[in-house]
């Protein structure tokens, strides 16, 4: 069945709108930031660089960093960008932009975002390096999808609604896991715990500056939620959104943070940028090292 010009927009020189990217110009390889200033930071480090393209927040630059291709994309902050974005990526490689249609087979895409967080555990101090196990979103982008989960994830999503009671006012929290194919790459360096994504970087995430909080236990209910052996180990604004999409399109993803801010101790990393540019290397390291 053919895609509506309404629902698959294209611009004037064929490319999907908000990337504004060709098929030919995304990699299989992708690496995902939320600031556009933040893609030269990690192309600093190819070979090559074959491609860039931007439109708004959206910066893309695609390149080969030993002997590998990889596409860097910057996203904006929060998941209704990646809205946007997943939905693109996916378009390129898997809908045929001159017939309009759905391609029959599925070209699969490794999708690595790294950003910044804010630690809910003590022992995950600033400067250092969170991998997400499941992203666990607060937002409600998922739930305009139609999505299953896993009994784990099932498991996970019942025990973090009674123990937080967010559901009853917030949202319909949402689940979703990272790829078991990336996540066993990124264990020496790192810590393992789900990530809560917010709809917002201040009342959502606890910040009270003018206006009071609705809910300020949220960090409290955050820090002290256990199931097994996960526990909530950080909150930032897109890991949810990529895991939860990327699952129902068939993709692998992964979402790598390092830690600005611990919430728990009250303290804030003395040199932010130096911190990302640490995950930055060790991440481009393990990705040309191993078979994507």
């Amino acid at each position: 069945m053919q895609i509506a010009e309404s629902e698959f927009i294209l611009n004037e020189r064929g490319a999907v709108y908000h990337l504004n990217l060709l098929p030919s110009e995304i990699a299989s390889t992708i690496m995902t930031v939320g600031d556009p200033e933040r893609v030269p930071l990690i192309t600093k480090f190819f070979d090559e660089i074959e491609i860039k393209q931007s439109h708004r927040e959206f910066v893309t630059h695609t390149g080969r960093l030993a002997g590998k291709r990889i596409s860097v994309v910057s996203t904006g902050i929060g998941t209704d960008n990646i809205d946007i974005v997943m939905q693109e990526l996916d378009a390129l490689v898997n809908i045929d932009f001159n017939e309009r249609q759905v391609k029959k087979q599925l070209h699969q895409l490794n999708i690595i975002r790294i950003g910044t967080c804010g630690s809910l555990q003590k022992d995950a101090p600033e400067d250092s390096f969170v991998v997400s196990t499941h992203g666990l979103g607060i937002d409600n982008l998922l739930n305009f999808y139609v999505a299953d989960n896993n009994e784990e994830e099932k498991n996970l999503l019942q025990q973090f609604i009674l123990h937080t009671q967010l559901s009853s006012r917030f949202a319909q929290p949402y689940i979703a896991t990272g790829a078991a194919s990336l996540l066993k790459h990124f264990v020496d360096g790192f810590h393992h715990g789900i990530t809560v994504t917010c709809p917002g970087f201040y009342g959502p995430q606890g910040r009270m500056l003018r206006l009071g909080l609705a809910y300020p236990e949220l960090i409290d209910r955050l820090t002290t939620f256990n199931a097994g052996n996960y526990r909530i180990m950080n909150f930032e604004m897109e890991t949810a959104g990529i895991y939860g999409l990327g699952k129902l399109l068939g993709h692998n993803c992964i979402s790598l943070s390092s830690v600005v801010a611990n919430r728990v101790a009250g303290t804030f990393s003395k040199d932010p940028g130096r911190t990302m540019n640490s995950l930055i290397e060790k991440t481009l390291n393990i990705i040309t090292s191993i078979n994507l």
